[in-house]
């Protein structure tokens, strides 16, 4: 007979992820064992073991689970009928304020999708095209006639991307630009960017 799942399986599997991303965010990958994440996770390595089988199956659940609640946040928050620019500003706010209290999360995406065999590197990938994706068809419609038949729109998301991406590296809470601020100037300087082209 099969073991049943316990009742708080799920918040205990997200608490552990969140803490080994910050181990692995902190101290690396490859310096990270399996009995240190235990002990900075509060549980057992027996425990541990229960829920991941490796490292590796650990570093892709704390990747996979980031990105999906990127493009879940993301998708909630589009709304194809506001004007183009708020829905963009709408869109990045959803995604600053997804950010919040996962900067380890988003560091160990950054530096440790291509540390998994290549099988599980595209199943991460397809979902960060997901998310790509949606915000290429908010800043599609912009300026529509811009990008039609013009290979502009990869390279106009990706700088936006390459604004949003880095922010937890200088963001502080309580400084002097909130997130919502930052959502704004981000999207107006991509838009006055796309009405200058």
């Amino acid at each position: 007979m099969a073991r049943t799942r316990a009742k708080d399986y799920d918040d205990k599997r997200q608490a552990m992820l969140h803490h080994a991303a910050i181990v692995f965010a902190r101290d690396g990958y490859d310096r990270a064992s399996m009995a240190q994440l235990a002990t900075e996770c509060g549980v057992s390595k027996a425990l541990l073991y229960h829920y991941y089988a490796s490292k590796e199956a650990l570093l892709f659940d704390i990747i996979e689970s980031h990105l999906q609640d990127l493009v879940t946040a993301v998708s909630e928050a589009d709304e194809p009928q506001l004007d183009p620019e708020r829905r963009l500003e709408a869109l990045v706010s959803a995604l600053l304020e997804a950010y919040r209290d996962a900067d380890a999360e988003h560091k160990v995406q950054i530096t440790g999708l291509r540390l998994l065999p290549a099988e599980d590197q595209e199943r991460l990938k397809a979902l960060e095209r997901e998310l790509v994706a949606i915000f290429a068809e908010a800043i599609r419609t912009l300026h529509p006639a811009l990008f039609d038949g013009r290979p502009l729109i990869k390279p106009v998301t990706m700088s936006l991307f390459g604004m949003l991406n880095w922010f937890y590296m200088w963001f502080r809470e309580g400084g002097p630009v909130s997130r919502a601020d930052y959502a704004r100037l981000a999207t107006r300087i991509l838009v006055g960017g796309v009405k200058s082209l």
